[in-house]
């Protein structure tokens, strides 16, 4: 297969997933008295937060080879037909729920972390993470389907399936854990998405040859 730039774009996603690990892993070091089994990854990047300015460096790859894979990936389903339609809205729709992550956080980060939730602000923070959580469902549910419809689609359904099942671990663990183990199972929930999103770009740099059974370019 001759590899074109939307391929290597792919890698963009490994990339987004080892930033973002790195973020988390060493943003914590820069901040003093951080429980990361009791607290949010989200506490690490508030404004008041310490460790704000070290996020904002480890995360500038992620912030942006996120979209960027998302994104390529849904162009190639788009141009190509890869998959039948209820694939590529899973796909269309896992690129919106990366939109509405970088855009949304970007412009509501929260003011203080492990604070009362309170300020315009805030809420509107809780509401994109609504809208993401609503969307990586809706996306990964989409592609799970698809895996079951058609044989050649089942290796990118499993992979979504796994993603799911992490996703519902930390959506519904945060609710019935002690507060002591949120930070664990709300970290499930968001290396989820980051993870499907490398995922997704290890086969768009094959050229979806492992989902779709088919030789491209």
């Amino acid at each position: 297969m001759r590899r074109t730039m939307i391929h290597w774009l792919g890698l963009t996603g490994v990339l987004a997933l080892l930033s973002y690990t790195a973020a988390v892993v060493f943003s914590a070091l820069a901040y003093p008295g951080y429980n990361w089994m009791a607290q949010a990854v989200s506490d690490l990047s508030a404004e008041a937060a310490p460790s704000r300015q070290l996020w904002n460096q480890l995360a500038a790859p992620y912030n942006i080879c996120g979209v960027v894979c998302a994104t390529c990936a849904a162009l190639f389903v788009s141009q190509k037909r890869v998959g039948a339609r209820l694939f590529r809205v899973g796909i269309y729709l896992f690129m919106a729920m990366n939109w509405v992550s970088a855009v949304g956080y970007g412009m509501f980060p929260l003011a203080d972390g492990g604070k009362e939730i309170a300020s315009f602000q805030e809420i509107m923070h809780m509401a994109v993470t609504a809208l993401v959580v609503l969307l990586s469902i809706a996306a990964l549910v989409c592609l799970i389907i698809a895996g079951c419809r058609e044989k050649t689609m089942r290796g990118i359904g499993l992979w979504a399936a796994a993603a799911l099942a992490l996703m519902m671990v930390g959506s519904i663990g945060t609710g019935i854990v002690p507060p002591e183990y949120f930070g664990i199972v709300e970290r499930s929930s968001v290396f989820a998405a980051v993870g499907f999103n490398a995922v997704l770009g290890v086969y768009l740099f094959h050229g979806f040859k492992k989902a779709g059974g088919i030789e491209h370019g």
